[in-house]
């Protein structure tokens, strides 16, 4: 899959501190790309790079395989998590606008702003000002906006702050329509579940430094220890007990009364196989349930964010 962004080597200061350092990471065509790192870690100043708000320090940029210019701003669409609408001017009047300074001319611009006005249900609106709207109202006017010019490059920004749960749903299924339609999206965010439902790769910062980047896929599968989790009927303490001198760890054990099953969490060691430790259950009931515990982004996002050591 070819690369859309590509960071290499960036690195930024500002007087003492440092916000990057050395970073490098590939963002693929196609694909969602989840920054994660917690407050302060230089995702910030990462994001204001590719948008040439700021240069980098040393490093570079490439977009579509060429050095990154002023002339990709019009090809990129940046969801702020501090919104940056004009709130007293009308709502269709600063689409327009807006629309235009990213190379749409006016008669296209109104096109696209009627689509997803329609879209969004949201034509009753376009008379208002910003300032008369709530927060959801106006960040549903911000999405589109950033999406209006169709870029090649996506940035979100905690996109679902100040939405319910509904249209938090709504624009998650947008951000899924627009990768399928071919964008490339980086999609920041604190909140790990929404990284679950939508990233194809994460890259996580924590003090300028990158700690961990990669598909999701395969990240989950490296940070996975060994713990399965089985439930079963008809269950033999006895049994159990015996589990443990096959490099099987009886992590915890609780009983069911009320539905007559016993639920396991298990750990085996590098030296145990599955099968070994599947010939050990049914020995020990009616195997009902059993599966694999596979760390969640918030699991390793935690685990990795501690163990950083200090710069």
């Amino acid at each position: 899959m070819p690369n859309l962004l590509e960071v290499q080597e960036v690195s930024k200061t500002y007087g003492n501190y440092t916000a990057l350092n050395s970073v490098s990471l590939t963002v693929k065509k196609g694909k969602i790309f989840g920054l994660l790192g917690p407050n302060g870690a230089g995702k910030t100043s990462l994001i204001r790079i590719i948008n040439q708000i700021t240069m980098p320090d040393k490093g570079q940029l490439l977009f579509d395989g060429v050095p990154l210019q002023s002339k990709h701003i019009k090809q990129i669409g940046y969801l702020p998590e501090e919104r940056g609408l004009y709130k007293s001017m009308k709502v269709g009047e600063q689409a327009v606008y807006l629309s235009q300074l990213k190379g749409l001319d006016r008669q296209e611009a109104k096109k696209r702003i009627n689509f997803w006005f329609d879209k969004f249900n949201i034509n009753d609106w376009r008379d208002k000002k910003i300032n008369e709207l709530s927060k959801g109202m106006a960040q549903k006017v911000q999405f589109i906006i950033t999406v209006l010019h169709q870029p090649k490059l996506l940035i979100f920004d905690e996109p679902f702050s100040g939405f319910d749960p509904i249209n938090t749903e709504l624009i998650k299924n947008e951000i899924l329509e627009l990768k399928e339609k071919g964008a490339t999206i980086i999609f920041s965010t604190h909140r790990m579940e929404s990284v679950e439902e939508l990233c194809d790769d994460i890259a996580l910062i924590n003090r300028s430094h990158l700690v961990l980047s990669g598909a999701l896929r395969d990240i989950k599968n490296r940070y996975k220890q060994g713990i399965y989790l089985a439930t079963l009927e008809n269950f033999n303490t006895a049994k159990a007990a015996s589990l443990q001198h096959e490099g099987i760890e009886l992590m915890e054990s609780k009983n069911h009364v009320e539905i007559g099953q016993q639920l396991l969490k298990l750990k085996i060691d590098k030296h145990t196989d599955i099968n070994t430790l599947l010939t050990g259950l049914t020995a020990c009931g009616t195997l009902v349930k059993f599966e694999e515990k596979i760390p969640s982004v918030n699991d390793i996002f935690i685990k990795t964010v501690k163990e950083t050591p200090d710069a």
